[in-house]
């Protein structure tokens, strides 16, 4: 079972002196072939009947998990930028902050909202759910192209789950089994 594989392909790393907490190691999914190659139907698989036509995933992991996902789906995907990350792109982003993250930091979120519309259906992923700060500012920016989002996926939640189900969040693992 892919969760079980990836509890065992998990770890906490101690980041050293000076750090208040561990940090999570999530690179054994992505050397692992058969994690990687089960993640994207795994987690399309959590919305069997969504038929979502965009996946849509913030940029670090997302830009690796999301087309996973979209290729699972029948998809096609769309990259969420981050303000200050790498971006080679063409076009305007249409921007969203977010609310103050875990460690109490906002971003911003940047979409191309010029290749969404209101036939689209929308699945968000990530690979982390701690807050949803992220997942709210995607939902923002793509309300304002009036395309449908039909439900979010992640690999790990440690939300509340009062905010997943206002995401409609659905999770291959909790924080607690890890």
């Amino acid at each position: 079972m892919l969760s079980r594989r990836l509890v065992e392909l998990f770890r906490w790393v101690d980041p050293g002196p000076g750090s208040s907490h561990l940090v999570s190691d999530t690179a054994g999914w992505w050397r692992d072939p058969a994690a990687l190659a089960d993640l994207g139907p795994a987690l399309a698989g959590l919305f069997p009947a969504a038929r979502p036509t965009v996946v849509v995933a913030p940029e670090a992991t997302g830009l690796l998990l999301g087309p996973l996902v979209a290729v699972a789906a029948g998809a096609g995907f769309l990259p969420a930028y981050k303000d200050g990350g790498e971006r080679r792109r063409v076009g305007a982003l249409r921007w969203a902050e977010t609310s103050p993250d875990h460690r109490g930091h906002r971003q911003r979120l940047g979409l191309d909202t010029a290749r969404l519309g209101p036939a689209d259906r929308v699945l968000l992923v990530d690979d982390w759910v701690d807050s949803g700060a992220q997942l709210d500012a995607l939902h923002r920016v793509v309300a304002t192209t009036g395309a449908e989002v039909v439900g979010a996926v992640a690999v790990v939640t440690t939300c509340p789950p009062a905010v997943a189900e206002r995401l409609r969040l659905r999770t291959l693992l909790t924080g607690d089994r890890l």
